[in-house]
């Protein structure tokens, strides 16, 4: 299974990121997954402590690491390089166990912008694509708001886009952008997980601004959620009511893959 989790900043993408891989490594799987927002905090919501997110260096940053796979340096521009650079090690040799996830941290691109033809670039859209179209284990990719790390080789083998959003007209136009920017590389199924609800009128307003999307479910606001944050916890054990709310989208997310 191949999921990628999208979504403006601050909607609870990291947190359906993270207490989805939890939920299926607790049913035995084994999952990857792996932070492509710049804002990386997929290592926190997974249960590690500050330090020990600090102590993660990003792919992109991984200078010697470039260089060896790609025989470019990191930032250089105009010279030779492999595009077909080794990556099938990399979850295993510099990936971190975060109760049995396996989290890797991509990084940014900061220079050149973000489809930059240079080796950190290459890098990494050759791992996303080994990760996608070889990998066994469950996939779970922690997205910004673009899928620019994703690409038309990867796209035949990717099960579903998940978008999610919060109450509020600039999370639903967040939805639209990103489904015609999968629409563009050919991801087929966009859906939504509604998220920050506190009512059924506010749901049902919400899924009717986005009758063209599956909505896989609804997590809802959850003051518990907010102090785990703040304490540094993974939330994904933290709420009864919200931890149910997980395993509802992960049901329906294997009834929508077996049709």
């Amino acid at each position: 299974m191949k999921i990628a989790i999208s979504g403006k900043g601050g909607v609870g993408k990291t947190t359906l990121a993270a207490c989805l891989a939890k939920y299926y490594v607790s049913k035995g799987f084994k999952v990857i997954a792996v932070d492509a927002d710049p804002d990386a905090n997929l290592a926190s919501a997974l249960g590690l402590s500050w330090k020990e997110a600090l102590k993660i260096v990003p792919l992109v940053e991984m200078k010697v690491l470039i260089e060896e796979r790609t025989g470019a340096k990191s930032g250089e521009y105009g010279s030779y390089f492999k595009l077909n650079p080794k990556v099938d090690d990399i979850p295993q040799e510099f990936g971190v166990d975060a109760g049995g996830v396996r989290l890797l941290v991509a990084g940014t691109i900061k220079a050149g912008g973000s489809g930059c033809y240079c080796p950190e670039n290459v890098l990494l859209k050759r791992l996303f694509k080994h990760l996608i179209v070889d990998c066994d284990e469950i996939i779970i990719l922690d997205m910004e708001a673009g899928i620019e790390h994703l690409g038309r080789g990867t796209t035949g083998s990717m099960d579903l886009l998940i978008v999610v959003i919060e109450p509020g007209m600039r999370s639903i136009q967040t939805a639209r952008s990103v489904k015609k920017m999968a629409d563009e590389i050919g991801i087929k199924s966009v859906n939504i997980v509604l998220n920050k609800t506190r009512s059924e009128d506010e749901t049902s307003l919400i899924k009717d601004s986005l009758m063209d999307f599956t909505v896989l479910g609804s997590l809802p606001y959850s003051e518990k959620v907010r102090l785990s944050d703040l304490q540094n916890i993974s939330p994904c054990d933290y709420d009864d009511i919200f931890k149910k709310s997980i395993e509802d989208i992960a049901k329906n997310i294997s009834g929508l893959l077996k049709k």
